[in-house]
């Protein structure tokens, strides 16, 4: 990459990229210098296997910092001497030597200013319910950086056969043992097959192995579309590059993995246009026209300490999107669980309250009155009125009797006359 130290030509000071102007600013005298951003000299390269073992790379100025506690290889200011890395918060030294990497062909130049981070910050900790109530208070604007990762982005015109079988459900009567019938849903299997064409533009595949990708997915996505500049290392000044460490042979293995995933997903839906249900999918994608390019792309990255512990926190450099690591508090943990088992132990009892059946006095006779059944205390389920009819377990389990005390003589027997 070239070198990127710009100096005012009005006082001599360094100028750095402004978010807010999106040009070349001097903190000094505010000096501006536009940016050229000629959207035809985005190249997307031609690609195939031979191109991907042989690419060239492009000499480069700047100096190549390592850091000493994660390997992460970072492209700095030549002026830069020493600096935190933006990944695991060691300090790290300038490297002795000068690294070869291929110039990127594009660049989304940063969208959040600085300042804006610490509100980002807090409003992202406040929402953290696990988190220690002191967590807010740990936010370091210096240690805040911003820095362009590495990604390869992959087009490819995709003309995609595939054979599947697609189901169609039907409802078939079944005979049970007592001889009654049910119905069932019983469904039919087809072979069927078809051809997908879709134009898959921009697959972004991360050219970093320095961040976790649970980290970089939650603070997708990047709208290239809108935003992607041209190249220039203007655009660099008073941030950090790191260079890519995932080779575009590899990148390209992992974009094709995620686009036969999406051509798996589209060819499933198609068959659900005819079918019910679909199973067995199996995709022959014939990649055509495939090109590629080596783009940067802004995020903040600050890595702080809670209990000898570091967490590492990222924010989307154009949307503001925010994920991260954060410690999680014992004690509120504690008090969730004892709140979940407390709700857990008044449903079951409540439950088994429910449950609970409550024997009347006994009777002789198992009449039905307008109050309700009468039954027997100890075979209730299958007493007879007088008719000789029997009521069944289910007609008696959720009925209360309604009676007062001198219905039953002092034997406890029941006195129909009193009725």
């Amino acid at each position: 990459m070239a070198d990127n130290v710009y100096y005012c030509s009005n006082c001599g000071g360094i100028m750095e990229f402004n978010v807010k102007s999106q040009t070349l600013k001097c903190p000094n005298c505010d000096t501006e210098v536009k940016i050229v951003d000629d959207k035809n000299s985005i190249v997307e390269h031609n690609f195939n296997a031979r191109i991907a073992k042989s690419i060239s790379v492009n000499e480069k100025q700047s100096s190549t910092m390592q850091c000493n506690g994660c390997g992460a290889k970072v492209e700095v200011s030549a002026d830069c001497t020493a600096t935190e890395c933006p990944y695991c918060g060691s300090k790290y030294v300038l490297a002795q030597k000068q690294e070869d990497a291929i110039l990127p062909d594009g660049v989304l130049p940063f969208k959040i200013e600085k300042n804006d981070v610490k509100e980002r910050f807090n409003t992202w900790v406040s929402k953290r319910w696990l988190a220690p109530g002191k967590l807010k208070n740990l936010y370091e604007r210096d240690k805040i950086q911003g820095i362009y990762l590495p990604y390869w982005t992959f087009d490819a015109d995709i003309v995609c056969d595939y054979s599947a079988e697609g189901g169609k459900r039907r409802k078939e009567k079944v005979r049970k043992s007592d001889g009654s019938t049910t119905e069932k849903t019983v469904v039919d299997w087809y072979h069927t097959h078809g051809r997908i064409k879709h134009f898959f533009d921009d697959v972004l595949v991360k050219g970093s192995k320095n961040i976790k990708p649970s980290l970089l997915k939650g603070v997708e996505p990047y709208d290239l579309k809108k935003d992607l500049a041209s190249y220039s290392p203007q655009y660099l000044s008073g941030y950090s590059a790191e260079c890519y460490s995932v080779s575009l042979e590899d990148a390209h293995k992992e974009a094709c993995r995620t686009i036969e995933n999406e051509l798996q997903s589209m060819a499933r839906n198609d068959v659900l246009k005819r079918y019910d249900e679909a199973r067995n999918i199996r995709i022959a994608p014939d990649y055509r026209n495939e090109t590629y390019k080596h783009v940067l792309i802004p995020i903040y990255s600050t890595t702080y300490s809670y209990r000898d512990k570091k967490y590492t926190v990222l924010i989307n450099g154009q949307t503001g999107k925010i994920r991260g690591d954060y410690p999680k508090s014992p004690i509120k943990i504690g008090i969730i669980v004892a709140v979940i088992v407390a709700i857990l132990i008044a449903i079951f009892a409540k439950s088994a309250k429910a449950d609970e059946i409550e024997y009347l006095p006994t009777c002789d006779t198992g009449v039905v009155y307008d109050e309700g059944y009468v039954y027997d205390e100890y075979d209730y389920l299958e007493e007879k009125d007088d008719d000789g009819k029997e009521y069944e377990a289910d007609e008696y389990s959720d009925t209360t009797v309604i009676f007062d005390n001198d219905e039953f003589n002092d034997n406890g027997i029941f006195n129909e006359e009193s009725k």
